[in-house]
Formats: C-alpha cells, sequence, structure tokens
C-alpha cells in the first residue's frame, strides 16, 4: 500500500519518487509505503490552503463548529479502524488504542465544536468608550506531529486551527502515518471545502523544513523532541511567525508515605509505562519518602513485572513493542548506561521477544535504583520504559532534586495530605502537576512546559487564543 499526499481536496502522488517504508513496530512487516515530500509538494499544499483561507475565514463560529461535527461524526463511524491502524502502526495495546487515541481524538473534534460555537465578543467598559475584542484567524498553519500519539494530537491541532477560520498544512510523523491518511479520508468523505486542510508526508529535511520556513506560513504548532523543536524555532524566528512547541519532558513522580500505598503503586506504574514509556508526561523518576520506599519498592517491582507483553491486537497485552529498532536500542542504551552510573536493575533490561514476533522491537520494562538524582539516566529523557527510584528524607532535598532538571513538563505527587501535595506542587518547576492521579485530562485547562519543555501553552482557551490573532475594538463616547 502507498499513501499519497492530500492537497487541495485530492489524494495526489508526490511530485518525486522517493519512499519510506513503514514498518510494524510489533512484527517488523511492512505496513506501507509513504513518500518524501519536497518543496514543490509543501508548496502546492500551501498554496491551496492560501487559496482557501479567506473563503473558510469569513464563515461563522458556528458554521465551523458545524465541519468539526462531522469530522467527529466520520471518525466515531471510523473508530475500530482508528484502533487497530494505531495499534499496528505504533505498537501499542490496542486497549490503549481505543480508550485514548480513537476516544480522544473523537472528543478533540467534539469539544473545540463546542467552545468555539459558544465563544462570545468580549466588552470592556469605560467611562467614556467601550472596547470589544474579537478574534480573527492567523492564516496558514504548519501542524507537525509525533509518532507516540498521532491522531490524538493531530487532532488536538487541526480542532481549533480550522475552527478559528485557519487553513493548514499537516505534516505528521514518518513513523506513524495511516491515521493522519484516515483523517484526510474521513475529512475527503465529508466535503469539507477544498484547500482547508492539507497534508504531506515526508521527513524532517525534505518536508518539514521547507513547510516551517516558507514565508506563506503564519503559525507553527509542533510536538515533538526538544532538538528537533529547536530548530523549528530558529526557522520561524526571522519572519516571526506564531510559534507552540510542546517538547520533551523528564517527568518527576513524588511518593509520600502517607500515599494509599496501593492506589499509588498502581498509578505510578501506569505513569510509568503507558504506552511502553513513549508518552511525552510519563513519570520517569520516581521520589519515595524513605519511610515507605522498601515496601513500596517491593511492590512497584510486582506490579510492573505482572504487566503482560505482547500481540498489541490482543485485548489483554499491557505493554507493546517500541516504535522502531534505533529506538530500541537507544532505550538499551540507557539500560546498560544505567549500571555504568552505578543502579540496580530490580527487574527487566533484557530484550523481550514474543516467539511470534520474533522481527519486534521488544524490551521488557525497567526499574533502577541506586542512581544519583543528576545522573544522566535520571536528567535526560529516554522515552522508553525505564524508570529511576530515588529515596528521600525532607520536602527540601525533594524539591532540589525534582527541580534538577532542563526539563519542565508535568509531574505528579501521591499524598493523603492534600494541603501539603498542593503546597508541593505550586514548588515545581513545571507546566502541569497532578495529585493522587496522573494524565486526568481536562481539555479546557492548558496544556504546556517551562524550560526545554516548550513554549506556549494550548487547550481550551488557550487554543483559541494561540490559533487567532486577538483584536481589541475601542469605540469613545462622542
Amino acid at each position: 500500500m502507498d499513501l499519497k499526499n492530500y492537497i487541495g481536496g485530492n489524494f495526489s502522488n508526490q511530485s518525486g519518487n522517493e519512499w519510506i517504508t513503514n514498518l510494524e513496530p510489533a512484527t517488523g512487516k511492512t505496513i506501507c509505503r509513504i513518500p518524501i515530500s519536497n518543496s514543490e509538494d509543501v508548496q502546492r499544499a500551501i498554496k491551496s490552503a492560501k487559496d482557501a483561507q479567506k473563503d473558510w475565514g469569513n464563515l461563522s463560529h458556528a458554521e465551523r463548529s458545524i465541519w468539526l461535527d462531522k469530522i467527529a461524526d466520520k471518525l466515531e463511524e471510523w473508530s475500530e479502524e482508528i484502533a487497530e491502524l494505531e495499534s499496528r502502526d505504533t505498537g501499542k495495546p490496542i486497549s490503549l488504542s481505543r480508550s485514548v487515541d480513537a476516544a480522544r481524538s473523537i472528543s478533540n473534534f467534539r469539544f473545540f465544536a463546542k467552545i468555539i460555537r459558544e465563544l462570545d465578543v468580549e466588552t470592556f467598559e469605560m467611562p467614556d468608550a467601550m472596547n470589544y475584542v474579537i478574534h480573527k484567524p492567523v492564516g496558514v498553519g504548519a501542524l507537525i506531529t509525533p509518532w507516540n500519539l498521532p491522531l490524538y494530537l493531530l487532532s488536538w491541532k487541526v480542532a481549533p486551527a480550522i475552527g478559528m477560520g485557519n487553513t493548514v498544512v499537516c505534516k505528521p510523523s514518518e513513523l506513524t502515518p495511516m491515521t493522519a491518511d484516515l483523517l484526510m479520508r474521513a475529512i475527503n468523505e465529508i466535503g469539507l471545502p477544498e484547500g482547508v486542510v492539507n497534508l504531506v508526508h515526508g521527513n524532517g529535511i525534505e518536508t518539514g523544513a521547507p513547510l516551517v520556513e516558507s514565508d506563506d506560513i503564519d503559525f507553527v504548532s509542533f510536538t515533538g523532541g526538544t532538538v528537533t523543536g529547536s530548530k523549528v524555532a530558529a526557522s520561524a524566528a526571522p519572519d516571526f511567525k506564531k510559534l507552540s512547541l510542546e517538547l520533551g519532558g523528564k517527568n518527576s513522580t513524588i511518593v509520600f508515605s502517607d500515599c494509599d500505598l496501593d492506589m499509588t503503586v498502581s498509578g505510578v506504574v501506569r505513569s510509568g509505562f503507558l504506552n511502553q514509556g513513549q508518552v511525552c508526561l510519563c513519570g520517569s523518576r520516581i521520589f519515595v519518602e524513605e519511610g515507605i520506599y522498601d515496601i513500596f519498592k517491593q511492590k512497584l517491582v510486582e506490579e510492573v513485572e505482572s504487566m503482560k507483553i505482547g500481540d498489541p491486537l490482543d485485548e489483554n497485552t499491557n505493554l507493546g513493542a517500541l516504535i522502531s529498532k534505533e529506538h530500541l536500542e537507544k532505550v538499551q542504551y540507557y539500560s546498560d548506561l544505567a549500571i555504568k552510573e552505578g543502579g540496580v536493575l530490580l527487574t527487566g533490561g533484557d530484550p523481550c521477544m514474543p516467539t511470534e514476533f520474533l522481527q519486534g522491537n521488544w524490551m521488557a520494562p525497567v526499574v533502577v535504583e541506586g542512581l544519583s538524582h543528576d545522573s544522566r539516566c535520571s536528567t535526560e529523557e529516554i522515552f522508553g520504559p525505564l524508570v529511576t527510584l530515588h529515596k528521600f528524607t525532607n520536602e527540601d532535598k525533594l524539591l532540589k532534586m525534582v527541580n534538577n532538571t532542563r526539563y519542565g513538563l508535568a509531574g505528579s505527587i501521591w499524598t493523603e495530605d492534600l494541603v501539603k501535595g498542593r503546597r508541593i506542587a505550586e514548588l515545581i518547576h513545571t507546566g502541569m502537576i497532578w495529585v493522587n492521579t496522573w494524565l486526568h485530562r481536562d481539555l479546557r485547562v492548558p496544556f504546556g512546559g517551562v524550560k526545554d519543555s516548550g513554549v506556549g501553552r494550548e487547550g481550551g482557551k488557550w487554543s483559541l487564543n494561540f490559533f487567532s490573532e486577538v483584536m481589541n475594538v475601542c469605540i469613545k463616547d462622542k
């Protein structure tokens, strides 16, 4: 199967003849080929978006919201296909693909349809004048998404971007193109006006770079690694493009001795190993208060070892395959490095290859203790099924250890003392914190990080503000 670009309401071939082979992480078998689009293809997609923007931007919020709901309806109709494609393309368990990737992609379109439909003009009265604030489209946007949550994160950007009157060119990860193609099929089937949403497949150098650098791109929303994000920022800066960057994370999980132990262990295992640890929000540095360290460690290892590793399409699978051979090698490198840095592997570390999937990218989840909080394994983003355990004795030392990282995306705190939980949360240098839960998402709240974890916020009204130009009009009385 060869995928095509989607430009101007049509599926079309790339102008060159270069391809990328997309492999199934669980088996190593070929799923499809995707085109490597060049600057000519990219410019054609941008022109299509630019030509469509004026008419699309002139529609009302209510009219555009109807289209978002139509997309949601079609995705809901195809929800099982979404789940199966996402599991095959990413290697994640299908139970996760159903509950997160498929369900939340649909929710994203419905959520933004609702809040955009209900968006009111803000007014500010003065003694002798009246101000009102309106949201105008920014123009044409580049939406660049990663491989770990392909459709979920693409829908998170497409829905508010077009809902606020912009037109877009999407560039999904070359590792996971299948559900981006499905979204284009859905958009095509419902008859969304031509050029509102376009998609070009390819890699970062030949496809992503000319997209971001184009003078006709007005804003860029990027989710991905910090290194690539810095290059995107450098490319966008000369033209003062609006820029939103959701980048890497090295998130802390803090366990106090007064926590609900069983609930906490389950929550910490989920936060450390969901999607094989390949989520930017995963809690890969676990800080445990000294008084419960030993019992917590025992229960944690037991629960990690009880997780079923296997066929992503099996309903009972807890852990699937890693995204690629290269990424597997990276995680294995850090597992070996942990030993060199003085750590002790409590479980995992060896390749885990179910017999029917010998060519896949399998690894048993790793728990390491004994590392310094400032070791490489404890501070660098690994983005895989590897967590480090650290002991703490008081809050001051805890905060120094937790804040000793270049990242600041998310984290979680587990305690029965909610006053303490709130106090500690506000002292951590990060964009998001959960107390006694993890990844409990409300789409109305801001999403994003500080330091090397990104620039800007999306979610709820923050997405509406980013994907629009906010304009104030002041009318003075005579």
